[in-house]
């Protein structure tokens, strides 16, 4: 990821504005380690550049947890930041080329928000989890230009090389989400998707809790199918394809077929490769044959009213908070100048935690850049976190 190696650091008189960039605040490691979040907002996006020590050189860097897409968005503030404070670089990955146009002209790659919020109805919807290449998704959607495909990749460099070629190939029906896809499936409304491809996903023979095809995952994907809506795995790992049929064949009642090494209509350059060392490629697919009810609606992530106390703040413990639902896990401890402070933590269900900030300033919480992700876990466990908070 891009990152500055430099001689010392030197914070700013903070909020400023660099060009076009803002940097708004910066919060202190409240640790022996030392270093800063500087909390920046540049095209419209807010997120952290982080400065960590080190024994020789210093690092400036994107925070993973906050991280924006594309890394033109974090180069830039990068470089912003070294030239405002006069940094003497020493070395770095980072160059100054300018925005790339068709990154700049997309209008593709969504938040996981947009689709909390006010999910897509009005055609038929396709999802893809994990396109890699992309090039299955751009054939789909040229294909058929009266659905909606949502792709879903977490690795950066491929969301940018889909994000290009949908401006290249002109393509109006694609929307792209870096996002766990274990989690995407409950801000889906129920009914309306009609395939959902998960083509050669990672096996993690090591790590199966990993693996994106689950007993959840197959629940939630039969929800959110129509009836006649299908789940197309395609694999060639021989493990996950017989964990497909064992997870498949779990419901009381289900459809589903299996075929090996079929032709379909365009496949990717690993396939190609897979295929001149003939391995198998297997198909599993899961037909849906019921319709479902609408999911429940969940609440919101507002604090109560009532002041929070800088020694309820003091006594957040390192110590994991869990409970049957998931759990709550205070990570660090940060200040905000003389007064104010902010947490990281780790909330949610215990196999799809999400990390987030969580500023306090005069007595009050807000979530920072933006809210957790609407899931049932994360709203019991900020819940939890307002309790806790407020004695």
């Amino acid at each position: 990821m891009p990152h500055l190696h430099i001689e010392s650091f030197k914070p700013l008189a903070l909020p400023l504005k660099c060009g076009d960039v803002e940097f708004l605040f910066q919060a202190d490691y409240k640790d022996k380690h030392g270093g800063a979040l500087i909390a920046t907002r540049y095209k419209g996006r807010e997120f952290f550049l982080t400065h960590k020590k080190g024994d020789t050189k210093e690092l400036l860097k994107s925070d993973k947890i906050t991280r924006p897409s594309p890394n033109f968005l974090i180069k830039h503030s990068l470089l912003a930041y070294a030239e405002c404070a006069k940094l003497h670089i020493i070395d770095s990955n980072v160059d100054n080329a300018p925005e790339n146009t068709h990154l700049k002209t997309h209008d593709a790659l969504k938040s996981i928000s947009y689709f909390a919020e006010n999910f897509p109805r009005d055609r038929e919807v396709r999802i893809e989890i994990g396109f890699g290449s992309a090039r299955h998704l751009l054939h789909q959607a040229a294909a058929n230009p009266n659905v909606l495909f949502i792709g879903l990749e977490i690795h950066k460099p491929s969301i940018e090389q889909a994000l290009k070629q949908i401006v290249i190939q002109n393509l109006q029906n694609i929307m792209i989400l870096d996002y766990d896809a274990r989690i995407f499936l409950e801000f889906v409304p129920s009914n309306i998707v009609s395939r959902i491809y998960v083509h050669f996903p990672v096996p993690w023979d090591k790590k199966p809790h990993r693996r994106v095809i689950s007993e959840s995952f197959l629940k939630e994907s039969e929800r959110v199918l129509c009836v006649g809506g299908r789940l197309e795995l395609r694999t060639d790992s021989e493990n996950y394809y017989r964990f497909a049929l064992e997870t498949f064949s779990t419901p009381r009642q289900s459809c589903f077929d299996v075929r090996k090494n079929q032709e379909i209509a365009i496949v990717s350059k690993y396939e190609d490769r897979w295929k001149k060392m003939e391995k198998n490629i297997y198909d599993v697919t899961f037909t849906c044959e019921v319709e479902s009810p609408e999911a429940d609606a969940i609440g919101d992530f507002s604090f109560s009213s009532t002041s929070i106390s800088k020694e309820a703040i003091e006594a957040l413990s390192r110590d994991t908070y869990k409970r049957e639902w998931g759990f709550i896990h205070v990570e660090r401890k940060f200040t905000i100048g003389k007064e104010g402070a902010m947490i990281r933590l780790a909330m949610g269900s215990f196999d799809r935690p999400e990390s987030n900030y969580v500023i306090i300033e005069k007595g009050t919480a807000r979530y920072f850049p933006s809210l957790p992700v609407r899931s049932n876990a994360n709203l019991k466990a900020h819940i939890l976190l307002d309790e806790l908070l407020h004695g």
